[in-house]
């Protein structure tokens, strides 16, 4: 059986009295978290929770995120985080969408969340996780945990455990709907290939709405590691809690890594502890790969890469790899093997496999397969073919069976006819000393269609210009591949919650709403 609620059992049956979590002044042990989240689910119960029902949280990180997370399935609900970077009209959508019952709010979002509150269609209890005063209409956190402690409600293997909707960005957002097998078996295919220890000290900077730190959650009660929390990412914050909780191991983004390794102070501080870190969401640039190799000497990275709809991972890139020179260089630039029990495949349009080397839409199979789309029967049929999950990302796999990622398929920029993937004019210019963040996106040209345009933001105090940086890329890479023109900008790119780049705010000065609709 899987069920991601027999891990909390089992933690508790096993290690009670190590550390379970840590927020401020909060610590629990394991046997304490069971006892608080069977006391949770009862009250959950109380406010109307009946089986299958979603229950959807927005908040910032916290030990009661975390606690939400594993007490909702104990009281026989599906829980759904939800993106804290989206707007009013978004968060109703998603709300009504999935027809949430009852939505977990803290003190950041309450003000937004009375604003819309009159649209949410099937929304009937207002819970405040925070302390202090509760707002008019809201139930209480602590009367909640005040219930008495209910049976675990028994949801396993192939029931509704959570429902994480894709970013939204581009078009409509589409319900992941992940099983208790797909979330439980992931995690311990995780576990196999990412250097889990039982008692890690783990810390959650990364946005827990994110189905990333989600994975990195049920990996830690697999292995009954312990939970340390921060609102958000910060980097001195970061270094302080690292420091201080001597911290083994962190979930981050390249743009986070960027800016941990790059801090002024990063040296004040003792991050000695940290054992690994697990990387994905986007390509790590060399550069910042160089100097997390020189600024964390004595830590094992781990690139991950998967997608919302396979509960996250589908490969893993080992430390080993992460080297330039010997026997084992030249992988650095991959994503990694195909985790214990994926099977991993690129195919082209007539979803034909293709042999080692050729360019195609990535496409994976296994237990970690979500259960299709909620309520979009016709997207989970193409997206799920055969038993093929169909990721919509490109790229190759080589001799030994890395994977390479070229770009996502509907990014990829087609210039008088020629393929353009926009990950690998990325990493070019990030070879440049000055660069400190770049994004790659086509814009309208008359005669080609498409035209490689790049958007940068140079380190404090360095300077490159248009010319001088095409013939950086050309030294580099072939000539139709190299940029055509350059926007410089002082401001960071935007991110998404997740911390991507949107590639979508930036192309909307070029292509307006109607998006990239060119031949």
């Amino acid at each position: 059986m899987f069920s991601m609620t027999q891990l909390i059992r089992r933690a508790s049956q096993t290690i009670g009295d190590t550390i379970a979590t840590v927020d401020g002044d909060r610590t629990q042990t394991w046997r304490e978290f069971e006892n608080r989240i069977a006391c949770f689910a009862g009250g959950l119960q109380k406010a109307g929770v009946s089986a299958g029902d979603c229950v959807a949280i927005l908040a910032l990180n916290s030990d009661r995120y975390f606690e939400f997370m594993f007490a909702v399935p104990w009281a026989g609900g599906v829980f759904q985080p939800v993106n804290t970077r989206l707007a009013g009209p978004e968060i109703v959508y998603w709300l009504n969408d999935s027809q949430a019952r009852v939505l977990v709010v803290d003190s950041s979002f309450a003000p937004l969340v009375n604003e819309i509150r009159s649209q949410l269609t099937d929304v009937q209890t207002l819970i405040f996780i925070d302390d202090g005063a509760v707002p008019e209409g809201y139930m209480a956190y602590a009367e909640l945990v005040g219930a008495a402690p209910i049976a675990d409600a028994g949801r396993n293997n192939d029931e509704v455990a959570g429902l994480f909707y894709t970013g939204g960005t581009t078009g409509r957002s589409k319900g992941v709907m992940l099983s208790h097998s797909n979330l439980v078996v992931n995690a311990l295919q995780g576990v196999s290939v990412l250097d889990c220890r039982p008692r890690d000290h783990i810390l959650h900077v990364a946005p827990m709405f994110h189905i990333a730190d989600a994975f990195i959650c049920m990996m830690s009660a697999a292995i009954g590691g312990s939970n340390y929390f921060l609102p958000a990412f910060e980097p001195v914050s970061t270094m302080q809690a690292m420091q201080e909780h001597k911290i083994e191991r962190l979930l981050l983004v390249p743009t986070m890594i960027n800016m941990l390794v790059n801090h002024p102070d990063v040296g004040k501080y003792d991050l000695s502890s940290l054992r690994a870190v697990m990387y994905g969401a986007s390509p790590m640039p060399e550069s910042v790969m160089r100097k997390s190799l020189q600024v964390l000497p004595t830590t094992r990275m781990f690139q991950a890469y998967g997608q919302t709809e396979t509960a996250p991972l589908i490969t893993a890139l080992q430390p080993e790899r992460h080297v330039f020179d010997g026997p084992l260089a030249g992988k650095t630039k991959s994503a990694g093997q195909a985790a214990p029990g994926v099977d991993l495949a690129i195919m082209d349009d007539e979803r034909n496999i293709l042999p080692a080397g050729s360019i195609g839409e990535i496409c994976m199979r296994g237990p970690n397969v979500m259960l299709g789309y909620r309520n979009m029967p016709e997207q989970t049929d193409n997206t799920i073919i055969d038993g093929w999950m169909h990721t919509g990302d490109g790229g190759y796999l080589d001799e030994d069976g890395f994977l390479f990622i070229v770009d996502r398929v509907k990014d990829m920029i087609i210039s008088g006819g020629e393929n353009v993937y926009s990950a690998e004019v990325e990493n070019a210019i990030y070879q440049h000393e000055a660069v400190n963040q770049c994004a790659v996106i086509g814009i309208p040209h008359e005669k080609w269609g498409e035209q490689v345009h790049a958007v940068v933001v140079l380190h404090a105090g360095q300077s490159v210009d248009e010319e001088g940086m095409i013939a950086h890329c050309k030294a580099l890479i072939a000539g139709f591949k190299c940029p055509r023109s350059i926007s410089f900008q002082s401001d960071p790119l935007p991110l998404s919650g997740a911390g991507k780049i949107l590639k979508t705010e930036l192309r909307k000065p070029f292509w307006g709403e109607e998006g990239r609709n060119v031949n």
